[in-house]
């Protein structure tokens, strides 16, 4: 099996406490990873690492089994808190301003509003949109410059039921169009409605990690892990 991301024994430490611990991580290419974790369990901070917005204190990233470098991020997209918008723009002002910015080809703003399905929202300024709306222009940004990784941190939060369903079909999408996703969140039902491959992470720690199997009772493994975790910290 091809891993599009794997690291290796990836620490990081804020203030003499680990946040990350000895996290080996494998995503396989053309899959949707659900990282699943409790808040707080250290899951934003290593997208973050894997996204180079913080440095490891010590350990591994591989992309593409090389040693992970600032050019790879030519190839990841990420949608990492907040959608990165400018709200007084159209949605098709916000990714002319990235076009301009990565030296793209204007015409991949048409596309990636066609992926994401907001076409049509014309002059509609972004601070109109709903947050579904806003969840699906900060995917197109980080779609514009055709990622072979999307990196998304609880995308579904803030949205109605409707926004959830039609992000969820989105993300389930992706593999086909040749696009990695590692979906992190800490929503049990979220995960496994779209992933394929799971981890589960715990007090900083990835304490499972597997295909997702039909006979696998997810919400009994994942309350196993917290509660194991919860043991070895009385």
């Amino acid at each position: 099996m091809k891993y599009i991301i794997e690291t290796k024994k990836l620490n990081k430490v804020y203030k003499k406490q680990d946040v990350n611990k000895n996290i080996s991580l494998l995503v396989p290419e053309n899959s949707i990873y659900g990282l699943l974790g409790p808040n707080g369990a250290g899951k934003s901070t290593l997208l973050k690492m894997l996204t180079g917005m913080i440095n490891p204190t010590s350990g591994e990233i591989l992309y593409k089994e090389k040693t992970w470098s600032r050019n790879i991020l030519l190839e990841i997209g990420a949608l990492i808190e907040q959608p990165p918008i400018y709200e007084n723009l159209t949605a098709r002002e916000n990714l002319k301003v990235r076009t301009l910015l990565y030296d793209l080809q204007e015409s991949r703003i048409d596309e990636v509003l066609e992926i994401v399905q907001l076409t049509n929202t014309g002059n509609k300024k972004a601070g109109k949109f709903s947050m579904g709306m806003k969840q699906r222009l900060g995917i197109a940004i980080a779609l514009l410059n055709n990622p072979k990784l999307l990196i998304l941190d609880e995308p579904t939060n803030g949205l109605d039921p409707i926004g959830i369903g039609e992000l969820r079909e989105l993300i389930k999408s992706f593999p086909q169009k040749g696009i990695t996703v590692i979906l992190a969140s800490h929503i049990l039902s979220e995960v496994e409605q779209v992933a394929d491959h799971i981890g589960i992470m715990v007090n900083g720690q990835l304490l499972y990690q597997e295909k997702i199997e039909t006979n696998v009772d997810l919400e009994k493994l994942f309350l196993d892990m917290v509660r194991k975790a919860g043991n070895k910290n009385d």
